[in-house]
């Protein structure tokens, strides 16, 4: 792609990001800039053509599409930094902080460039990251560029800013709901018979084919739960003993105890 890709925070997440984006020849290492204090732990991206930098100016300089990648409590002393480098008229910028609203963006930088978030899970660091992205004055074609940036590392998704917690409950927190059903899956197996090590990789690999089952065919999980139940069979004993026990409703409620607690306390 002919845009240049800045990338201002180059820990685990811009990292993951940069590391990303120049897999799948999506965009040349040399459109891609990255930033941290210590540019050390940087070198390796540095020796597959990335450019590197201790500067953020230099990168808002660089880049068409700035990506902010630190924490939170950083944030605004980011943006006023390269504030007097932000050009309306060329750059889009985009949050991946937890918690920044596009409004608190907005209120530091005083420009109305198009501002886009970014919603990844840890996934991200082996390109199979679910994104979510809302903007604020972005075009059709931004928004289109920007869900292909993020499709390099995964699956991407445009929201309404209104749901951004609840993407964050489903999508991110939502990874370690996975983990603990699986661990859960993987106590089970010892219980009936393997090691742990082969419980886990049947647990997790059942785990992975279920999900592709849904995304491949598109369909609901019920539909492929039917396939797999036979009348007086093993699945669904197992099946309704689990929703006896609070199965589904323990998932809903931890869910929404998330939610609540992402939405009063954060």
């Amino acid at each position: 792609m002919s845009k240049k890709i800045s990338i201002i925070g180059g820990g685990n997440l811009g990292t993951a990001i940069a590391e990303g984006l120049i897999k799948n020849g999506f965009i040349a290492p040399a459109n891609v800039m990255i930033t941290k204090r210590n540019i050390h732990t940087l070198q390796p991206l540095k020796e597959r053509g990335v450019n590197i930098s201790n500067d953020n100016n230099d990168a808002a300089a660089f880049g068409d599409v700035i990506i902010i990648a630190v924490k939170p409590f950083q944030v605004q002393e980011v943006l006023l930094g390269i504030k007097s480098t932000l050009d309306e008229s060329r750059h889009v910028l985009v949050s991946v902080v937890t918690g920044i609203f596009i409004k608190d963006i907005y209120s530091i930088i005083e420009k109305q460039l198009p501002v886009f978030r970014a919603m990844p899970n840890t996934a991200i660091a082996i390109s199979e990251s679910m994104t979510c992205l809302c903007n604020q004055n972005g075009t059709p074609e931004q928004i289109r560029y920007l869900e292909q940036t993020f499709d390099q590392m995964g699956k991407t998704i445009t929201i309404d800013e209104k749901l951004m917690d609840a993407a964050t409950v489903l999508g991110a927190c939502g990874t370690a709901y996975a983990m603990r059903y699986i661990r859960a899956n993987i106590q089970g197996g010892i219980e009936i018979g393997f090691s742990a090590a082969v419980a886990s990789l049947i647990a997790a690999q059942t785990v992975k084919g279920a999900a592709e089952l849904l995304l491949r065919n598109n369909s609901h999980p019920e539909q492929e739960i039917d396939k797999v139940t036979t009348p007086k069979g093993c699945t669904i004993a197992g099946l309704n003993e689990m929703e006896h026990q609070g199965f589904s409703s323990s998932l809903i409620k931890g869910l929404t105890a998330s939610y609540k607690k992402i939405t009063t306390d954060m």
